[in-house]
């Protein structure tokens, strides 16, 4: 079997690395195109120094580490991550500043930056970090022009923008396109046609539902010529319930959903019901806030529902240790930081964690202040270590038949089991005191804290909000809290454009990347906190509605040079599918997906013995794995039962987390072990025979057929020319095997699924 597999590997192997070498421009080519691209960066004149936006940046990677937040590692008594520390003499030579504001030119940080003094130099040449000559002329600017030091632009709360004036007011299709036509009209940059209609439905069906139209589907949408042609499809999109399944599976990432407890033992746990739950609360169209508020703390609603409290279960999604031997309180304080810390991305977009084991080094985030949020969450009577083959440690709830026809129609319980247990929050009052833990370390106790919140975002106010995590969801959506809104909409952003206006969603601090529009993501969470009032739909349907999204995904030769990366949208970006949507589309394409909502996590193939290979002894009904027969083989991939020390193959090849921790972006990889998966995964083998059947047993010609194929799994009509290359193909195949047309086109089917194109959104 392995010398099979070499055989087949080492040749492919060979081809790819000579097509590597065949394509690969000459050094000269790279050189002239890096010094063009560096040619038109260094041509872009400084004119307004902005210091949030163009200042800023250049502190926190060259100055922070020593001049930052952290009192430990700060040098000379120095900061300037805060206004005063720009305006103050030094501790060493009181006649000299920081920045003169009577004498610019005598500022010492100019003085610094320039000397070619090594002992006087900064940052000074031990610290490895080095100003380029345009960062020395930025700081040169920004005191030539004042020197005016402002709060980070993210700790600010949003205002709502005037909408731009713009020369293609005929493009825009809504408020977006606007600021989106004047930031490519500032870089000299026009904005691409719109994309053809059969890709343009593909790349919204896979954005709202995670699944491609049927062929039928598109042939309506070319034939609709209506003006609101494309807005009923959206609507229709919209409403569908395979969008709360689409969503879902962002937020399994999130929420690091698993269907096992993770660490070695790695047995089973029950949280599907939890998870039914979050695809009904977007399908209903559940307002943001009410989303979060009941995940957060639905059990401590008034009069908790048991649909509130079910939502609760989002903060127990944490791995627990089922391992003997370990320090129960250790693992503990682990579950309550990992609440914390995942609170804190998806709500604030702030690394927390770093400020676990001392002061935040870049970001005004005390040791006590990581603590005191920390102690929201840790009151909950939870062990540290489990007992084995406990499925729903303490605390959890019930949910009977009765329940589910009663008020929780949305969790699909499979006729065998009566009932089912799953981890959720309850809060005990004066359970614990919370004490700042030394080094992050859970027996190293120090001063006692509160309940509250980083300063820097928005005070947390005892009189306005409970101590508790009731309280704390209500100063997430505090209308004065600068970051929720912001973070929110930039990671529905990220969604459909592939990288958010700010590219880190996980880090709107200092470290983190600047908002390539600033203007238009400030509109946006105004927009939708002030106007959509949360609502999830509305907001997204503004985004498909946009001229934006529906450019044309060609990149234009001058576009290219001026912006290599596309970060101004001057065209659509295009984006490999996720790993659940390339998985479903070759069972949606092949027509074997089962398309029920909900359930219990099932387990399609997967090689055989892997369990085996990895399980760390503690057994339990997660020692084998145990294929799944009949239709479970083919249910969507978000309900692919998710064991933690091992995930599903398949996904993981195709840059899918593993669910340890909160995971607000995925990796984007492209190797030759995904085309091996295509090609050699019994699911895509199996959904390509399928589909060869069903379209080779048609009575057309084999030019009808190749036609079907590719409008099935691509989306679009291929070219003639095309069209002849996949005949030329089946011809071969046919010839050099001596097998059938048949089986030929099985092979066919194979090499489209494994197309470039069908693994892209557009």
């Amino acid at each position: 079997m392995k010398k099979d597999l070499l055989f087949f590997i080492i040749p492919l192997l060979c081809v790819l690395i000579l097509k590597y070498f065949s394509s690969k421009p000459s050094v000269t080519e790279i050189y002239n195109t890096k010094q063009s691209v560096e040619l038109i960066k260094s041509s872009f004149k400084i004119d307004e120094v902005n210091f949030n936006f163009d200042v800023k940046p250049i502190l926190s990677d060259k100055c922070y580490t020593c001049h930052g937040p952290d009192d430990k590692t700060r040098k000379a008594n120095l900061r300037l991550d805060i206004e005063s520390g720009f305006y103050k003499s030094l501790e060493d030579n009181p006649n000299y500043y920081v920045i003169n504001k009577n004498n610019p030119e005598k500022s010492e940080i100019l003085n610094r930056i320039n000397s070619e003094n090594a002992s006087y130099v900064m940052p000074p040449p031990e610290s490895n970090l080095k100003l380029s000559a345009r960062e020395k002329e930025i700081l040169k600017k920004w005191v030539d022009q004042g020197g005016n030091w402002e709060p980070h632009w993210a700790y600010t709360k949003p205002k709502l923008p005037s909408i731009p004036k713009i020369d293609s007011k005929n493009w825009a299709s809504n408020e977006i396109d606007y600021f989106i036509a004047k930031k490519l009209e500032s870089v000299g940059m026009t904005p691409s046609e719109k994309e053809e209609k059969e890709i343009l439905i593909r790349r919204a069906y896979f954005d709202l539902i995670g699944l491609p139209p049927t062929i039928q589907e598109v042939d309506e949408f070319i034939s609709d010529n209506s003006n609101n042609a494309y807005e009923k499809v959206i609507d229709k999109l919209l409403e569908s319930k395979s969008y709360g399944e689409r969503m879902a599976a962002i937020w399994m990432d999130l929420s690091r959903y698993g269907d096992s407890h993770g660490y070695q033992d790695d047995q089973e746990r029950i949280m599907w019901p939890w998870r039914d739950w979050v695809i009904h609360a977007y399908n209903t169209n559940m307002t943001y806030d009410k989303f979060i508020t009941w995940q957060m703390a639905g059990d401590m609603l008034p009069n908790a529902t048991k649909e509130q409290i079910i939502a609760s279960g989002f903060n127990r999604n944490h791995k627990i240790t089922q391992e003997g031997g370990v320090v129960p309180e250790e693992y503990r304080v682990e579950y309550v930081a990992d609440r914390t810390v995942t609170s804190a991305k998806i709500m604030m977009g702030l690394t927390v964690e770093c400020a676990r084991c001392h002061t935040h080094k870049y970001d005004p985030i005390s040791h006590d202040e990581f603590f005191s949020l920390y102690s929201f969450f840790n009151n909950v009577d939870e062990d540290g270590l489990i007992g084995y083959g406990i499925t729903a440690p303490k605390p959890n709830l019930t949910i009977k038949k009765a329940d589910i026809n009663k008020d929780l129609s949305f969790i699909n319980l499979p006729d065998s089991i009566n009932d089912v247990t799953l981890m959720v929050m309850k809060e005990t009052e004066n359970l614990r005191n919370t004490y700042v833990l030394n080094r992050g370390s859970y027996d190293s106790p120090t001063k006692l804290v509160k309940p509250s919140t980083p300063e820097v975002v928005l005070k947390f106010d005892k009189d306005k909000y409970p101590s508790n995590r009731i309280g704390l969801s209500k100063w997430f959506f505090d209308d004065d809290n600068p970051l929720t809104s912001r973070v929110t909409v930039n990671r529905l952003w990220q969604q459909f454009f592939g990288v958010g206006i700010v590219a880190t969603p996980d880090d709107f601090g200092s470290q983190g990347n600047k908002p390539f529009n600033p203007e238009l993501l400030d509109w946006l969470a105004y927009t939708f906190q002030h106007h959509d009032k949360w609502d999830t739909k509305k907001f997204i349907k503004r985004i498909v509605m946009s001229s934006t999204y529906k450019q044309s995904s060609k990149v234009k030769d001058e576009n290219r040079l001026k912006d290599p990366d596309n970060t101004y949208l001057a065209n659509y970006p295009r984006q490999k599918l996720s790993a659940e949507m390339i998985r479903d589309n070759a069972l949606a394409t092949s027509g074997m997906l089962v398309n029920k909502v909900g359930g219990p996590s099932v387990k399609p193939m997967q090689p055989p013995g892997l369990w085996d290979e990895v399980t760390g002894g503690g057994g339990g009904s997660l020692a084998f794995y145990v294929e799944d027969t009949g239709e479970n083989l083919y249910r969507r991939s978000l309900y692919t039962f998710w064991k933690r020390t091992v995930p599903p193959p398949s996904m993981m090849i195709f840059d899918a987390p593993t669910r340890d921790f909160c995971s607000p972006v995925r990796q984007k990889t492209s190797t030759p072990l995904q085309s091996l998966a295509l090609m050699n995964d019994p699911q895509y083998q199996i959904a390509a025979e399928n589909l060869s059947h069903n379209i080779f047993n048609e009575d057309t010609s084999i030019e009808k057929k190749i036609n079907k194929l590719y409008r099935t799994v691509t989306g679009r009509t291929p070219k003639e020319d095309e069209i002849e290359e996949l005949k030329k193909y089946l011809n071969e195949i046919k010839s050099l095997n001596k097998i059938e047309e048949s089986k030929a086109f099985n092979s066919l089917v194979v090499l489209v699924y494994n197309l470039d194109e069908t693994t892209q959104k557009s």
